[in-house]
């Protein structure tokens, strides 16, 4: 018996493209709603007023100090304890239909966390907004709503892309617990493989592989994305002085 059994890879290959689909929808889902979440988050984050800030910075708090998968069964398996919330299935209310959703479900936990850690980078990179772009946008008289939308969001989003990066490739590599909801993503369909094929190597191994090769397609998508817009940042090369 073989020690690397191929062709139980290339038997299941379109169960493993399925769960490859699952996995990138996941993830690009949560990202969009992430990011767009996190944007206005992120202002209040940095806000001066302790009634807009608080609520924030405890919401990033439990979401960034507690593990994805516990959120993720607290609200798979969590939703259906409330009443109110079995009484509004119940009553067929659409929104709330949702939540008996696998799929939902995910997305809902992977966008709340992704969204939580993007606004600390975003608000971060805020507050290191360099004094000087503040300044300017003051001696141009631009209000402070003008000078966020075009000198501070715009500076701190450039500069966030580095730890940016980090929590795009977390949030790819973590979207591997939706197995746990019984969503057949790159995960799922390795332990199905496996529980057929009793073969761990080839399966595990196969979507490792295919994880590492995401990672550094990432990896050089935001490598290029810094060239582009952070370029300015770089560190000059010294300039070579000719000889006489």
């Amino acid at each position: 018996m073989d020690l690397f059994d191929t062709s139980v890879i290339t038997g299941n290959l379109p169960e493993f493209w399925r769960g490859l689909w699952m996995t990138l929808q996941l993830t690009a889902v949560a990202l969009l709603v992430g990011f767009a979440g996190a944007i206005p988050l992120a202002v209040a984050r940095v806000s001066k007023n302790p009634a807009v800030r608080l609520p924030v910075s405890a919401y990033t708090y439990f979401f960034r100090g507690t593990p994805m998968l516990v959120q993720l069964l607290l609200i798979y398996y969590g939703a259906a304890q409330w009443e109110w919330m079995r009484a509004a299935w119940e009553e067929g209310q659409p929104f709330w239909l949702l939540f008996r959703e696998p799929y939902f479900c995910a997305l809902f936990a992977f966008g709340l966390n992704t969204c939580a850690y993007t606004v600390e980078i975003v608000a971060g990179s805020m507050r290191n907004t360099p004094h000087g772009e503040i300044e300017a946008a003051k001696a141009m008289g631009m209000s402070r709503f003008k000078a966020l939308q075009r000198i501070v969001l715009p500076s701190a989003l450039r500069r966030m892309i580095p730890s940016y990066s980090n929590e795009v490739i977390l949030m790819l590599q973590g979207s591997a617990i939706a197995s746990a909801v019984t969503l057949v993503d790159l995960t799922g369909a390795a332990r199905n493989v496996y529980s057929r094929h009793f073969a761990p190597f080839e399966s595990f191994i196969f979507v490792g592989l295919i994880y590492l090769v995401l990672t550094f397609m990432l990896v050089g998508l935001f490598k290029l994305a810094e060239r582009r817009w952070l370029a300015h940042l770089a560190p000059r090369k010294a300039l070579k002085t000719k000889e006489a």
